[in-house]
């Protein structure tokens, strides 16, 4: 073993909570790299409200997909992949370090009592609300990027540019929008990860869906139910995000809710669902998988 195994051994044997925040930032990483494409498919679909004349339309997942790739090419559809990058990786390693770290306190006072799966949810809520307020300027930006054109008031180089501007024209709120909804947004989480748990566990038990497998139809599972509960909150945080000139048209998450819904009918707040659910299911299946890996590895080498 090199020395730089036996550093990362000791790292590991003395900080358990290094080894959820390692899984989790590559979990993330590998995911993200993977269905970028989508998440700006979806994104696009998001924003676009009320259509005005002589406006053209993204027009469903292969549509906007085709579209994209005709008027910007191959860098089109990786718009906003460094923050993207960026964001995920102290995201999921909060995350799950929040996660395993509650699951774990909370299991002792829980133990016994029969609410064992109040455990999941709220260790869930709490990892979501701490890793979304941490990182929310990341993405504020990854969502400006991947909406950016030659039509939209804002024009970023890069993820430093994009912060600096920013802070400039709009002050440290504007790294906060949509904040409301992604704290709603936990929800999702709350949803997904208890449900996930239960999965897991009982794929574990069926021989035909044992390791990796049950892993996979576990969290993809789980994840295309708690997207479908709660994908609106997603539209009007896509909508407050990419606010830059006043008079904003969408004062806060209640006006937003009633300008959609006159505008725009139910259907406005699930627009890009299709692709949500195309982009998030094999995103999540993925990065859990991926987690579940790098821990079980680094498991292997804390006991070798």
């Amino acid at each position: 073993m090199d020395y730089a195994s036996i550093r990362l051994k000791g790292f590991i044997q003395t900080h358990e909570n290094l080894k959820h925040a390692i899984a989790g930032a590559g979990a993330g990483v590998v995911s993200s790299m993977v269905v970028v494409p989508l998440d700006v498919v979806k994104t696009r679909l998001q924003n676009q409200g009320k259509a005005k004349p002589g406006t053209l339309l993204y027009r469903g997942t292969v549509g906007t997909l085709s579209r994209i790739w005709n008027e910007e090419g191959i860098r089109g559809l990786y718009r906003g992949l460094g923050p993207t990058i960026f964001g995920y990786l102290p995201t999921w390693a909060i995350y799950f370090t929040a996660y395993d770290y509650c699951k774990a306190q909370w299991s002792k006072d829980f133990d016994g009592t029969g609410h064992e799966w109040l455990v999941h949810i709220l260790s869930a809520m709490t990892a979501g609300a701490t890793s979304t307020s941490l990182t929310n300027p990341l993405w504020v930006i990854k969502t400006r990027f991947m909406t950016q054109s030659d039509k939209t008031p804002y024009r970023y180089n890069n993820t430093i540019h994009a912060f600096r501007t920013i802070a400039k024209e709009e002050g440290i709120r504007g790294f906060y929008k949509g904040l409301g909804p992604s704290l709603i947004g936990v929800s999702h989480v709350a949803v997904q990860f208890p449900l996930y748990e239960k999965m897991k566990s009982w794929f574990a038990q069926t021989d035909a869906t044992a390791g990796n497998t049950g892993i996979l139809l576990a969290s993809s599972l789980s994840k295309m139910a708690a997207s479908t509960a709660t994908y609106p909150h997603e539209v009007i945080r896509t909508r407050l995000q990419n606010q830059t000139i006043k008079p904003f048209k969408y004062k806060g998450i209640i006006h937003a809710f009633k300008i959609i819904l006159e505008e725009e009918g139910y259907r406005g707040f699930y627009k890009g669902m299709p692709t949500n659910l195309l982009r998030t299911v094999p995103s999540s299946a993925l990065t859990i998988l991926t987690y579940e890996v790098i821990v079980h590895r680094l498991d292997i080498l804390k006991n070798s």
